[in-house]
């Protein structure tokens, strides 16, 4: 008797499992900007990381008062389009620095000095 039971049962239950199942699972089409704003985001983060994992980014930051571990925190809570202007400007800013006027004037003495001094000799 028992056995009678048990199969219908079964039975009952896996068909019912089987009917169940494609609603749990649902596919799309995803856009090609979709897939590129993700690995974008995740490229900018990336160099965001990158970048506060410098020596001198990391003493600059401890200079200011800011922990590089604060630092990391802060750019994690980052939007995507906040991490993305950051990884613009990182990638837009001079590799040395700029130079000011009063720069490029104590080089071009220094430079005319060491000419005078070879003329001179």
């Amino acid at each position: 008797m028992k056995i009678r039971l048990v199969r219908p049962l079964a039975v009952a239950l896996v068909s019912a499992s089987l009917c169940f199942q494609p609603l749990l699972a649902r596919a799309g089409i995803i856009s090609t900007q979709d897939v590129a704003s993700k690995s974008q985001a995740e490229a900018d983060r990336a160099k965001l990381e990158a970048f506060l994992d410098r020596a001198s980014v990391k003493q600059r930051l401890e200079a200011l008062g800011v922990a590089s571990m604060m630092a990391k925190e802060r750019v994690a809570a980052l939007s995507d389009a906040e991490v993305h202007a950051l990884a613009e400007r990182i990638d837009s800013a001079p590799a040395g620095g700029n130079l000011s006027s009063s720069d490029l004037t104590v080089i071009l003495l220094i430079a005319i000095v060491i000419l005078l001094v070879i003329i001179a000799a």
